[in-house]
């Protein structure tokens, strides 16, 4: 495109100045604000960083979410039968009760052995979905653990469960029923 005789820049010369940002007059040779586009420059990188730091946090705040979910849905899959478990227990209590009241002479009765083989059944079953026994007779007492019902008197400085009234169990590391207990005090042993 040739020029036109009338476009001739300031001072005299035809060629053009270059135009700095809009709204602004150049304040230097070059016609940009060297100092305002540094400072903007600082501001943008200010505000790129935190914009930065905020998605770590948040990219770190939904790796805890979805940790916290997965835990949270494994352990309602591993405790998910603790009530139907919670049910069955008295009725393994009353199976150990009528086993332990059959008189010695009846004890290789047919109907007796098939009574003893459904008790181990139904333990066994119990056992591979995670239950198991607590051990109490004999222990200190533990509040997690232990209900104590009864008192014994007794000379020493630690509870123990001196008799259990009620068994225990857990299903993997949770109690779901604890031992109800005689409680008396003993000598402690390790001194």
């Amino acid at each position: 495109m040739a020029k036109d005789p009338g476009d001739v820049a300031p001072g005299g010369t035809d060629e053009q100045q270059p135009e700095g940002p809009p709204g602004e007059s150049g304040g230097t040779a070059t016609g940009w604000d060297v100092d305002a586009l540094r400072t903007q420059l600082e501001e943008e990188k200010a505000r790129a960083e935190r914009g930065i730091a905020n998605w770590q946090r948040a990219e770190a705040d939904f790796a805890n979410f979805k940790r916290r979910s997965e835990q949270e849905r494994a352990d309602l899959v591993k405790f998910a039968n603790a009530s139907l478990i919670g049910k069955i227990l008295p009725v393994l209590d009353d199976l150990e009760r009528a086993i332990a009241t059959i008189p010695a002479n009846q004890r290789s009765v047919g109907w007796v052995e098939g009574v003893k083989l459904i008790d181990r059944k139904l333990r066994s079953v119990l056992e591979q979905e995670g239950v198991a026994p607590i051990d109490a007779l004999g222990k200190e007492f533990d509040p997690h653990v232990h209900e104590a019902v009864m008192r014994e008197e007794g000379e020493g400085d630690t509870d123990v469960v001196v008799e259990e009234l009620q068994k225990g169990y857990r299903l993997h590391d949770r109690v779901i029923r604890p031992t109800m207990a005689k409680v008396g005090r003993r000598r402690s042993t390790a001194q």
